[in-house]
């Protein structure tokens, strides 16, 4: 567990970085990124960022102008030609150079993280450290963009292809992963020959922000990645913007689909992962302990603030019996500042999100679900006492129609339904219309290759609650939780942020030039 007392702003937490004005008029404000240069926003909105574990004021991000969403598009495509232009070995050294100033200030993007969205430290860790591994992945990229040839497809015709960048892409990022989600996109996407636009979340913009600092000092070209700020107008502006050739997106469902069908209506390709309801499937035969275990931190950990928690779990037969035991776990979590020694659950997000959880919870309730572990009422130190808090919920004997199964709660909530057999609990979570991430444990292997192959979802998990890919891999979240042209890193992220161009050559024998001198120097490439 690290050691950190909370400050009193982001600015403090990581020294005095650039992205924090610095002015008395603009006083714990953020700033925008704009062609390699941090910028003082123009603008008259100005949105509140504040602790969630205590309501302390951060800072406030501008709601960026029109004329400043122009100027970082067109930062981004000027950059373009040049950056394209640069070898690929020298893209991925400065990739490197990143990954190291990333693994050199993790503890400090954890703080950052700890104070804006409220998870724990050692979570916080975990979502920078989760983003790192793209990143590491990301050096490698050229072996990912290498075309294909077929020579003399017809005498003197040779046929080849070149994987390129597209241009101009850009990312629309959630609160609940500050480092992760950001890292999972520009990176790879530069790395490729892309430029960058990201608007992180305006609930917690100071992690993109030193990410980009780093970025710069990393040896990022200006103009290669910059940063606007804002809410639904800034997310239109990157769906109408010509220059914009791509577009990231991790958030809710109606957000979106909005910005898939906006985005590809004006020809952009757009990857979409939103919202889902991840089952466990609890076998008779599983290993107890372990699994109790497994579910409580999948439920309950980051506040079950994850697109990939387990806020479902569906006990085949006399596994019922083992919900007593969660419940036991679950009720020695501690519910504190992200910060507190010994924390194991931060607040949620906002205070609007704490209400929605209780309201939930109370559906479920009204609809004949018995809760047998209410954290409504959590209670937390006297520090804390103005934090989003929600403790450990457990709802039982839910079924499919309550509407406390039927949403997304992303909170520490986990809702129980009970089956007879595998066959059922893969019939209805097939039925769910999420498709996100599921997780069975046994110790059959027959049972688990049968759930393997019949579950329609896209990332599942045997014996291990939360199945989120390594990122030679790729993020595979399907039906309700993915609209798009590809998914995230790995192979078909690469795919996602280039494209192909083909080739056809003839070039006949007697072509052939005469006289041309020799170099005896030993060839230097990816110099420039």
């Amino acid at each position: 567990m690290l050691s950190f007392k909370f400050a009193k702003s982001a600015s403090k937490v990581i020294g005095n970085r650039n992205f924090h004005s610095s002015s008395a008029s603009l006083a714990n404000t953020t700033k925008l990124f704009i062609n390699g240069k941090f910028v003082e926003s123009k603008t008259k909105e100005w949105l509140e960022v504040r602790n969630p574990a205590t309501q302390e004021l951060v800072t406030k991000v501008p709601v960026s102008t029109k004329e400043e969403m122009e100027a970082a598009v067109k930062a981004a495509s000027d950059a373009f030609p040049a950056w394209r232009d640069t070898s690929v070995s020298n893209r991925s050294r400065i990739i490197s150079n990143y990954k190291n100033l990333i693994n050199k200030n993790m503890d400090k993007i954890a703080a950052i993280i700890t104070e804006e969205q409220g998870k724990t430290l050692p979570d916080a860790k975990g979502d920078v450290f989760r983003g790192l591994e793209v990143v590491e992945h990301s050096v490698n990229v050229a072996s990912l963009m290498m075309g294909e040839t077929v020579e003399n497809v017809s005498k003197n015709v040779d046929i080849y292809s070149y994987v390129q960048p597209l241009g101009v892409c850009a990312g629309i990022t959630p609160f609940n992963f500050p480092a992760m989600i950001p890292l999972w996109m520009f990176p790879l996407a530069i790395a490729c020959g892309n430029t960058f636009v990201l608007k992180p979340s305006e609930r917690v913009p100071s992690a993109s922000m030193f990410l980009v600092q780093l970025a710069q000092e990393a040896g990022v070209p200006d103009g290669v990645v910059n940063v606007i700020h804002g809410g639904k107008e800034a997310v239109n502006f990157i769906c109408d913007a010509p220059e914009v050739r791509a577009i990231s997106f991790v958030g809710a469902d109606q957000a979106g689909r909005h910005i898939h069908a906006r985005g590809t209506a004006n020809g952009k390709r757009v990857q979409s992962n939103m919202a889902a309801k991840n089952h466990a499937t609890i076998v008779p035969d599983a290993h107890k302990e372990r699994t109790l275990d497994a579910l409580t931190g999948a439920a309950f950990g980051a506040s079950g603030q994850r697109c990939m928690a387990l806020s479902a779990a569906v006990f085949v037969g006399e596994s019922k019996n083992w919900i007593p035991e969660l419940a036991e776990r679950a009720k020695k979590l501690k519910v504190a500042g992200g910060a507190a020694p010994g924390a194991d659950l931060g607040p949620v997000i906002s205070a609007a999100s704490k209400q929605r959880i209780h309201e939930l919870i109370q559906s479920g309730i009204d609809e004949g679900a018995k809760c047998i572990l209410d954290g409504r009422n959590v209670v937390v130190d006297p520090e804390f006492s103005k934090g989003n808090f929600v403790g450990p919920t457990i709802l039982t004997d839910v079924k499919p129609h309550m509407r406390c199964y039927k949403e997304e709660i992303f909170g520490p909530v986990l809702v129980c339904l009970n089956v007879d057999t595998v066959d059922q609990a893969i019939q209805l979570i097939n039925a769910n219309p999420y498709g996100n991430g599921t997780a069975v444990f046994t110790s059959s292997g027959a049972v688990a290759r049968k759930y393997q192959r019949e579950i329609d979802v896209g990332q599942v998990g045997i014996n291990l609650p939360i199945p989120v890919p390594l990122p030679f891999f790729s993020f595979t979240g399907s039906r309700g939780s993915f609209v798009g042209a590809g998914h995230f890193y790995g192979k078909t992220g690469v795919q996602f942020f280039t494209q192909i161009k083909t080739i056809t050559s003839n070039w006949r024998d007697d072509d052939i030039s005469h006289g041309v001198s020799s170099s005896m120097n030993m060839p230097i490439l990816g110099k420039n």
